[in-house]
């Protein structure tokens, strides 16, 4: 479970050059990223589950398994924390890079469930995404206050989800995949509500610098409806058997 959690400040944006992208092209790349992104993730995923010498290699070292884990955190750390110093082209290979690395991840959750009911999955992830989406494009009501009760409530399904892991609480992790999805429900309208703001302040910084910003709004976007997906698999998906 991993979260961008992405600020716009205007001190870190290189100086004013002229930009030539308007807000609305700019979401409409923040869209096309994202759905690249998980497409990415998708075929590396599907790609890796269906090769055995692949996954006993994966599943066998675990060095390569914490390299994974480790990477993913490092990759999601510094395009929030550095992107504004990267050139566009290497944050947009990093993106790739963690797409691809979150699809290895992926195959071996993909492997426990029917690849039917992986699709409805999906499908219905989708459609609630993209609800929600709606929700915070067209709401008039700021949800700063609502996102940053979010953000606490994202820390509390982090630990609780640790302590579980010692405790094995069939309710209680229940309980917590529900909350994770109306969390990320949540969290998806107050992103995109907050991306729109974002990239109208970002607006006169430059085409580059606007780019970098809408591809870090585009990994928050993509970080909301993985997790959602996930947590709708546990409740949605058909175990094999």
């Amino acid at each position: 479970m991993e979260r961008n959690i992405y600020e716009y400040n205007p001190n870190v944006v290189e100086a004013p050059q002229s930009a030539t992208l308007s807000t609305s092209s700019l979401m409409t790349k923040v869209y096309l990223w994202m759905t690249m992104a998980l497409a990415v993730t998708g075929m590396t995923a599907f790609y890796v589950a269906g090769n055995e010498s692949l996954l006993y290699t994966i599943a066998s070292s675990r060095g390569l398994i914490w390299g994974i884990f480790i990477a993913e955190l490092a990759l999601v750390w510094i395009l929030s924390a550095n992107i504004m110093r990267l050139s566009f082209a290497v944050a947009g290979l990093m993106f790739v890079a963690y797409s691809v690395l979150n699809g290895v991840a992926m195959s071996y959750i993909l492997l426990a469930y029917t690849e039917s009911s992986v699709a409805t999955t999906f499908l219905v992830t989708a459609g609630t995404f993209g609800a929600m989406s709606v929700v915070g494009f067209t709401i008039k009501k700021d949800l700063s206050a609502f996102g940053r009760l979010l953000i606490m409530v994202l820390f509390g399904l982090i630990i609780a989800t640790v302590v579980n892991m010692f405790v094995a609480s069939s309710t209680l992790d229940w309980a917590l995949t529900y909350i994770g999805v109306f969390l990320f429900c949540g969290l998806t309208a107050y992103d995109t509500q907050k991306m729109k703001e974002i990239l109208r302040q970002s607006e006169g910084a430059g085409d580059t610098n606007m780019l970098k910003i809408a591809l870090l709004c585009s990994l928050s976007l993509y970080l909301d409806f993985i997790n959602l997906f996930l947590y709708l698999l546990r409740i949605l998906g058909d175990r094999r058997s």
